[in-house]
């Protein structure tokens, strides 16, 4: 009960932090005895951070930026740090550029990296707390391209700080790398797992003439998460690997939306039940988008075509890994506790409508680029 609780409070806590997801990608490339790198930063970031539109119109011209190139390479460098082997690098600016992500625009600038040696690091590492006081869901998806193969990481206040061996790489351990990533992305993404929430908490009951009751026994709950799991699994593996190899791209903006309004949805359909026995079709339906958001992560990291289909496999086997670790924590104690006034009222209905809540402000925030959680 305590537990469950626990993970409800969590979820809560972290509601203010789960608005449309603030990536940067810090690309560092070795080549010779030396380090070169480039850091793209969205520019709607930046603009909360240091205020790049001057006139106020909601439109960042190329002047503005220019004007401000000075104040943006101060401010992230001074929340990056690298170093060789155990000797610190100094960092200097080298060019300013805009980029295009699947989510809008981005600030790319290039740096110098000196380590102060004269031989090819073997050891990389790196402190990252960009946007670590103003928006603690920020994460910077790292890749390090080395002789010995590409590397990737996810950084951000939980991780700050990684060390990176630049040496060959075997593909059982870039594929081990990509998976726990995976596992951590699951993790990370509150609203994939509030969807998944959604779907699990009327599990262990049965819809009867008198609303949600408790089912009697535990073979037909176990058989309803798995289909929902199964579901949700192919749904999102089918359009995670179509997105990721380029094969089929959506606007990141319509994703993201799409993917608050099926927790809307699925937390609604608790509530006021119009979908009972088929909720794997739910999850099957709005997996499919799902899936394009899992597959950002891999695709923006821009890896090479046969690290990507290595990345894919690993990434999305830890995916499967983080969530099945969410059901069989969540099945058996919901299941335990399916009869008590505790799990139906509490958990359940207020947890529904706290989900619907939450999830609603998302697809707001998503849909119309706004910031109604303060951070």
């Amino acid at each position: 009960m305590r537990f469950l609780a626990g993970l409800l409070l969590a979820l809560v806590a972290q509601l203010a932090h789960a608005h449309k997801p603030s990536d940067s990608y810090l690309a560092l490339i070795a080549e010779g005895d030396g380090l070169r790198g480039q850091w793209d930063i969205a520019l709607r970031d930046l603009d909360f951070a240091l205020g790049l539109d001057a006139d106020g119109n909601g439109d960042i011209t190329w002047g503005e930026l220019r004007a401000k190139h000075d104040d943006i390479a101060a401010y992230a460098l001074a929340r990056l740090a690298i170093s060789a082997d155990g000797r610190r690098c100094r960092l200097a600016p080298t060019a300013h550029l805009v980029d295009e992500h699947s989510d809008g625009a981005y600030e790319a600038m290039l740096f110098a990296i000196d380590c102060g040696a004269g031989a090819a690091a073997r050891e990389v590492e790196v402190e990252y707390t960009l946007f670590s006081d103003l928006d603690p869901s920020h994460r910077g998806l790292l890749r390090i391209q080395h002789p010995g193969g590409t590397l990737t990481a996810i950084l951000g206040p939980d991780r700050p700080r990684q060390k990176f061996e630049l040496a060959a790489t075997s593909k059982i351990g870039q594929f081990l790398a990509y998976g726990r990533e995976g596992v951590w992305h699951i993790l990370i993404g509150f609203d994939h797992i509030l969807f998944l929430v959604s779907l699990l908490l009327p599990a262990v009951f049965l819809l009867g003439r008198r609303g949600w009751e408790p089912a009697a026994g535990f073979a037909p709950v176990f058989w309803d998460v798995l289909r929902i799991v199964t579901a949700f699994t192919l749904a999102h593996s089918i359009t995670l690997s179509l997105a990721a190899l380029s094969v089929v791209t959506l606007p990141s903006r319509l994703v993201e939306s799409t993917i608050a309004l099926s927790v809307v949805l699925a937390a609604l359909n608790n509530l006021w039940p119009l979908v009972a026995g088929r909720r794997w079709a739910v999850a099957f339906g709005f997996g499919l988008v799902h899936g394009f958001g899992f597959a950002s992560v891999l695709a923006d990291l821009g890896l090479p075509r046969d690290t990507l289909v290595l990345a894919l496999v690993g990434f999305n086997l830890g995916v499967e890994a983080g969530q099945l670790a969410i059901v069989g924590l969540f099945l058996p104690l919901a299941y335990a506790l399916r009869r008590t006034v505790f799990y139906r009222r509490i958990i359940f209905t207020g947890g529904s409508a706290l989900i619907a809540l939450i999830a609603a402000v998302w697809m707001a925030e998503r849909a119309f680029v706004l910031k109604l959680f303060p951070v």
